[in-house]
């Protein structure tokens, strides 16, 4: 390297570390207000989603024996009613889908217009659509149970009926036999005096 080019060399890594100085300076005020113990670490505002609250409304009830959860079922009823909000609705269609008197009707009245809503919360509207599905299917088991139940009933009258048919064919038959046996004994009887007169 020629003496010219390490002059140009050292004059290059000179005004590179005398910016880099600058650089630093400037940084410097920032990084010791961000390094100080004084400073307090910037704590994240926690806003709880609608899928959050109604995960934990679903958390705080799902224990609940019969009589408490009635007794939340209508209160969040009212409260829903009050507050007239899709959140409050699916709330209560919660309540309504644990409650084991809960009716299917009420659950996809108050559920259905949620689910079909295009301006609710994605959240709400998922809820209230997975509600709505699971009380459809509820009323579908209840009317197949309720169906299997009338055809058993059905089958146990045509059972009934048979039997009573049986019985009274077998009484006729009994009947027969002993109109058969009467006649024979009849017949044995006229025979016998006719072998007399002889």
């Amino acid at each position: 390297m020629t003496a010219r080019a390490l002059h140009a060399f050292s004059l290059l890594v000179l005004a590179f570390l005398v910016g880099g100085c600058e650089t630093l300076e400037s940084v410097k005020p920032a990084a010791a207000a961000l390094f100080s113990p004084s400073a307090q670490p910037r704590q994240p505002t926690a806003r709880v989603t609608a899928g959050g609250e109604l995960v934990a409304y679903l958390a705080r009830i799902r224990d609940l024996t019969e009589r408490p959860l009635a007794a939340e079922t209508a209160r969040q009823r009212e409260q829903a009613r009050a507050a007239s909000s899709d959140l409050e609705a699916v709330k209560l269609g919660i309540a309504l889908a644990l409650a084991p008197s809960g009716e299917e009707a009420e659950m996809v009245a108050v559920l259905d217009p949620i689910a079909k809503k295009a301006s609710a919360d994605d959240d709400v509207r998922a809820m209230a659509s997975f509600l709505l599905h699971q009380a459809t299917e509820r009323r579908r088991l209840k009317e197949g149970v309720a169906a299997a139940g009338t055809r058993l009933r059905d089958e146990r009258r045509a059972l009934e009926a048979q039997k009573q048919r049986a019985d009274a064919l077998q009484e006729k038959a009994a009947q027969l036999q002993q109109k058969i046996e009467a006649l024979t004994e009849l017949e044995k009887s006229l025979s016998d005096r006719q072998v007399q007169t002889r």
